[in-house]
């Protein structure tokens, strides 16, 4: 999963990491150096000391061994059982001994041991002070480290400003575009660097999105009034013949289902509109809608869908219902459900339920998966065995009207039984 933080932030935690990593580093190394160096000088030394007190004492028996550092011991053969035990059996070199005191405290030295014509020397060195002096030295390292760490901080927050501030002064610029919804050229203001080559990107693609949205514009002015006027043709023509007395019951019914067509084309098209204008609220002009005179509309245009179905369509009103809408938005939105449970349903009943803040439509189809539920609602996607030459656009349609107006449309299978629920919920919460 990709991190949230600001890019400043993420940028001085990298360049403070980076400085502690490099100070740590050199601190170990320096602290293995250092270790390496010195074992190899105090073995060297000591190996050197009893060489020479070894043959000093072979060229001259009475001349005493003396160092202000160092604790030297020469023994033949014969007297090796005065020494410790444990150095008895060394071989000719130098050792890291390791002994408790009396009172329990760990003692650490080296012991350079040479074995020589009969004689042995041991020369001790206690490296009690080497070990503090390596603690001083740590504890140094540890403050240096600290030190850089906290100065690589300060330097990657100072780095981290004049850095980003181009592209903080893009943001705010973008941010001030969006607020007043008119966009100005950007390239102008910054330099020909990387920040200036996408200043001058979005420049190119903010040109090319307001031509394409003035085209969308323009196109669906056009379109609405292209549509509207044929429309409006043939719903006064319709109004017009179904006054005349002359026609059969026949005849009237079928002006009537024209009537309707003609209606929902309509609604359509001005439902189309609104989202083709991709306003962020739906507008709904001061108009109020009664959820279950809609409803109740569209049933009666679906019924020529039931053909020789042996299916029943019923509407049930809990509880009065109206919503701040266009009753062609709702229109549009119920045609596709309740279409949707007639077109699925091949026998049983279809019902319309109005209650508290929300409508739901009922079927005993086949019905859907659970898992399915959601994927209904995306462009192209249709129900298993839908039949006819749907595009699977309607339910899709649906949920961005829904979205508009901030209302939640949803679609599940019926617990227990065969079939489908697909609800509308106008009230959050409810």
């Amino acid at each position: 999963m990709q991190s949230r933080r600001k890019l400043r932030f993420r940028l001085v935690v990298s360049f403070a990491l980076f400085g502690f990593g490099l100070s740590a580093l050199f601190a170990v190394a320096s602290l293995y150096v250092r270790a390496k160096v010195e074992d190899q000088l105090v073995a060297s030394a000591l190996q050197d000391d009893v060489d020479q007190a070894v043959d000093k004492t072979i060229a001259d028996p009475n001349q005493p061994v003396a160092s202000e550092l160092l604790q030297a011991w020469i023994k033949s053969d014969r007297t090796l059982y005065k020494m410790p035990l444990s150095w008895q059996n060394l071989d000719a070199g130098v050792h890291d001994m390791y002994e408790t005191d009396a009172n329990g405290h760990n003692k650490h030295y080296k012991l350079a041991v040479e074995r020589k014509d009969g004689i042995i020397g041991f020369v001790r060195y206690d490296i009690s002070r080497e070990d503090l002096g390596k603690r001083q030295l740590i504890t140094s390292l540890v403050a240096a480290v600290i030190l850089f760490s906290l100065l690589s901080l300060a330097i990657g927050l100072w780095l981290s400003r004049k850095v980003l501030k181009p592209v903080s002064e893009l943001a705010t610029r973008l941010r001030d575009f969006r607020k007043t919804g008119r966009a100005e050229p950007l390239a102008l203001h910054f330099a020909d660097d990387e920040v200036g080559e996408l200043a001058r990107a979005l420049d190119e693609y903010s040109s090319r999105l307001t031509a394409m949205v003035e085209r969308d514009r323009e196109f669906n002015s056009d379109v609405s009034h292209e549509l509207r006027t044929p429309l409006a043709v043939i719903s006064s023509t319709t109004e017009l013949l179904q006054g005349s007395p002359d026609l059969t019951d026949k005849l009237r019914e079928r002006l009537k289902r024209i009537e309707r067509a003609s209606r929902q084309a309509t609604e359509l098209i001005e439902a189309l509109l609104l989202l083709s204008r991709a306003e962020r609220r739906g507008p709904t002009r001061g108009e109020t809608t009664e959820v279950a005179k809609v409803a109740s509309d569209v049933i009666e245009s679906q019924r020529p869908q039931v053909r020789d179905k042996p299916i029943e369509i019923e509407l049930i009103q809990n509880d009065p219902i109206s919503v701040n809408a266009p009753a062609s938005v709702l229109s549009v939105a119920l045609t596709n459900i309740i279409g949707n449970a007639i077109k699925y349903t091949l026998e049983g009943r279809v019902t319309v339920k109005v209650e508290k803040g929300r409508i739901d439509v009922i079927d005993t189809g086949p019905g859907i998966k659970p898992e399915d539920a959601e994927r209904l609602f995306q462009r192209g996607v249709r129900g298993e065995g839908a039949g006819g030459s749907g595009a699977g656009l309607g339910l899709a349609i649906v949920r961005r009207l829904c979205e508009l107006y901030g209302w939640d449309v949803s679609i599940r299978p019926r617990p227990d039984t065969n079939g489908a629920v697909a609800s509308i919920v106008f009230e959050r919460g409810v």
